[in-house]
């Protein structure tokens, strides 16, 4: 028997190997030498200018306020911390707006659904309409109407005791004291023994037959645990009580009109993507899955959250992670009515230091940073509830 031999790679034109190694390096030389030719301008134009390059303006003293930070910060920290506090607060409405829009984009997505004509209707008009006006429009609708639409802190709305809604925002009463770090340690924990024992009775159920009621043990344990946080951390805890001083309230907790008009347009704009991508995914599951959910005695609600939902997850995950990734970049809008995320905070600070350019470096790396992070975590959870072929 004759031997098969693999040829080797020959240095013709006629190989179509070799031309495609060929055309592959003078790509690459095309792109360094592109990439080599902006930096050396960009470099050389600094230097004619005099502005120095790097990042050591970063240690300096940024001057400038932040009207929103969930960390401590005053003019006196450096544009380092600065920095932080923008991207922390790109982080808390990305975060917030994710759950919220998809939430919301699930009620909506199942309602089109509905065999109710009136609402199935009016969740088809949210859809077509809200997705079909730019984001931009609608937040500078919300803004407009929060700070023209609601009264002064003087006649500021009062729906409920220490709770007040004016042009400034919602204030409302907040915890202060040593014990409020061990509670919120507590309402941690109870969520993830909570999960972590749905999850080992669903295995037992599924292995035994024993039915055992998880409500139960979750409502034990988020009364528990942070009660022994309270006591935990000495029985430190008071309220902030706002009141109106002068203008403006003063005391408890706030939330700004720039941070609400953000968050409601991102969520309402977002979860009219969401409810598209519910409708198809669970439209995608076979109706015969209604059918055998229906002949083992299941409810039409329970039949969705039991037999179709998890399928239509599978189907669902892909185009829900480029909703969540267009969220969180479309939240760069926010300096448009003034909330100070992290784009916001750069634009400041590189008019204050003329450092351009590693300012969009910090920008770009911060943005692309989150949104790999969203990805590997949306394509783990993606391959964790994928069907596994025997």
């Amino acid at each position: 028997m004759k031997k098969n031999k693999s040829k080797g790679l020959a240095f013709s034109w006629s190989d179509p190997t070799f031309r495609s190694i060929v055309y592959q390096i003078i790509v690459l030389g095309l792109v360094a030498a592109g990439v080599w030719y902006l930096v050396s301008n960009t470099m050389h134009n600094l230097q004619v200018r005099n502005i120095r390059s790097g990042f050591d303006f970063l240690g300096r003293e940024a001057g400038f306020a932040i009207g929103e930070s969930l960390i401590d910060y005053s003019p006196t920290d450096t544009y380092r911390r600065a920095i932080l506090v923008g991207l922390l607060n790109t982080l808390y409405v990305s975060l917030a707006g994710i759950v919220l829009a998809t939430l919301l984009g699930v009620v909506v997505g199942v309602a089109r659904l509905s065999k109710n004509w009136l609402i199935a209707k009016l969740a088809a008009v949210y859809v077509e309409v809200l997705r079909n006006i730019p984001l931009l429009i609608q937040l500078f609708f919300w803004y407009a109407l929060i700070v023209e639409t609601l009264p002064g802190p003087r006649q500021a709305m009062h729906p409920m005791p220490g709770v007040f809604l004016s042009n400034r925002g919602l204030r409302f009463p907040f915890a202060q004291g040593e014990s409020l770090t061990w509670i919120v340690a507590g309402v941690v924990g109870a969520l993830l023994i909570t999960l972590a024992a749905g999850r080992y009775l669903r295995r037992r159920q599924i292995r035994t037959g024993t039915q055992t009621a998880l409500w139960p043990i979750g409502l034990a344990l988020f009364i528990l645990l942070p009660v022994a946080g309270f006591f935990f951390g000495g029985g430190q805890l008071a309220f902030s009580i706002p009141e109106l001083k002068g203008f403006n309230f003063a005391g408890g907790a706030s939330i700004s009109p720039e941070l609400t008009a953000l968050l409601s347009g991102l969520v309402i704009y977002t979860s009219a993507f969401v409810a598209e991508i519910v409708r198809s995914g669970i439209q995608a599951v076979p109706g015969g899955q209604w059918e055998a959910a229906g002949s083992v005695g299941l409810s039409r609600r329970r039949a969705l959250r039991l037999v179709v939902l998890p399928q239509a997850l599978r189907i669902m995950i892909p185009p829900l992670t480029s909703t969540y990734l267009n969220l969180m970049k479309n939240s760069s809008l926010a300096v448009a009515i003034g909330y100070p995320d992290i784009v916001s905070i750069i634009n400041t600070t590189l008019n204050q230091t003329g450092q351009a350019i590693e300012g969009i470096l910090i920008v770009m790396a911060a943005y692309l940073t989150v949104s790999l992070s969203i990805s590997l975590f949306m394509n783990w959870y993606n391959r964790r509830i994928a069907l596994v072929e025997r």
